[in-house]
């Protein structure tokens, strides 16, 4: 088979590569397993809220200070309390996420597949993703595919801001400036506003919906509202290429 024609998938780390369901685990420790899922739940709607906010208002604040003000937000709102030590430990999860069931399969065909370049891509710290991959035995034994770290620092913007997928654009080797070479940067996501970001600026995306719930998001019409393709698992993402791509 041939190789697939220099294209960089760039994988999303939070909710794509890793999960965040063990936040909730850890929580519990603390708090009923209700009080800890609704706890989870809101901390990452905050979080993410905090992100839009930022963007709009032309403010950066590092996804750390973001992470750990938006967990006190939802706190508060639950009139939930915790101790400066147990709040730090919350925070320590991050570093070790464990990756979702369909993460290995994936890199490991990745492993032998010519022409394709892997990054991770993330509104997280360098710090914070750095952690996250080393703490991960999975992430870490797959080096070799996942090439680089590739985070929003140096732009001070999140995603779904044009500039953070410009960026990544140019720093795995592509012009910006031509849409054929933008165009072979895919975007793997399990974050709808991610993915309508990405395909906003002419990245081609591939939404992980491993809940089959399908395409809901209604925020651009037409074919640039939606991703490129859509799978239930990241094993199937190779053979997406292979499709596209006539090989």
């Amino acid at each position: 088979m041939a190789p697939l024609p220099d294209i960089t998938l760039a994988f999303d780390a939070y909710g794509t590569l890793l999960s965040t369901a063990s936040i909730a685990t850890y929580l519990a420790t603390h708090f009923s397993r209700s009080q800890a899922e609704a706890l989870a739940k809101a901390w990452r709607v905050y979080q993410l809220e905090y992100t839009w906010r930022l963007n709009s208002m032309g403010v950066y604040e590092d996804f750390e200070k973001v992470t750990r003000r938006s967990f006190l937000h939802a706190l508060a709102e639950a009139a939930l309390e915790l101790g400066e030590r147990d709040t730090e430990g919350v925070m320590q999860q991050y570093d070790n996420l464990e990756v979702f069931s369909d993460v290995k399969g994936c890199l490991e065909r990745l492993r032998g597949e010519e022409g394709v370049n892997a990054v991770v891509f993330s509104n997280g710290t360098h710090s914070m993703v750095s952690n996250s991959v080393t703490g991960s035995a999975t992430l870490r034994d797959y080096g070799d595919v996942l090439k680089d770290i590739v985070v929003v620092e140096e732009v001070k913007r999140f995603k779904p801001a044009p500039e953070v997928y410009k960026y990544l654009v140019g720093k795995v080797g592509k012009q910006a400036d031509s849409q054929e070479q933008v165009g072979r940067v895919w975007l793997v996501s399990g974050n709808p506003f991610d993915v309508v970001g990405a395909r906003a600026f002419g990245m081609n995306v591939i939404w992980v919906d491993r809940g089959g719930s399908g395409w809901m998001d209604g925020l651009v019409e037409g074919e640039k509202g939606r991703p490129t393709a859509i799978v239930k698992s990241l094993e199937e993402v190779v053979g997406v290429l292979e499709r596209h791509y006539r090989i």
